[in-house]
């Protein structure tokens, strides 16, 4: 503090920043964190139940759908698939089992429009945003 005028020299205002800094950290560090992970339905935007995977044309896709949706999906496919051979998976990754990798996708538009990142209203999000997303978090 400077004697004559009362006030803090700059190196000083700068250390009582960082300081300040440092115990909001340590408060930050010691929270607990709990992500609770929401499928939403990639066709009417409702809380989804499942992730379905298909190939068409040797290209593979996933949707996320409710149980309504899922099974008008399934019925409509069965036309064809009840007369189909099943093929080796060559080649293929391993299929993710369950949504563990699935994010918060209301929590993720939110912060990408908080932050002024392009991002559809509905169906799946962006990759790059969704990375974004986790790099912030």
């Amino acid at each position: 503090m400077d004697l004559h005028s009362g006030q803090m020299s700059p190196l000083n205002s700068a250390m009582a920043i960082l300081d300040s800094v440092r115990n909001m950290n340590d408060n930050l560090s010691r929270m607990a964190q709990r992500v609770i992970t929401t499928l939403e339905d990639d066709l009417d935007g409702t809380e989804a139940s499942e992730t379905i995977t298909f190939s068409l044309d040797g290209a593979e896709y996933e949707i996320d759908l409710n149980e309504t949706n899922a099974r008008e999906l399934r019925t409509a496919m069965s036309k064809y698939t009840s007369v189909s051979r099943k093929s080796a998976a060559r080649g293929r990754l391993a299929r993710r089992a369950g949504t563990g990798g699935a994010k918060d996708t209301k929590a993720i538009r939110a912060w990408a429009i908080a932050n002024g990142i392009p991002v559809s209203a509905r169906g799946r999000v962006q990759a790059d945003v969704m990375e974004r997303y986790s790099a912030a978090h």
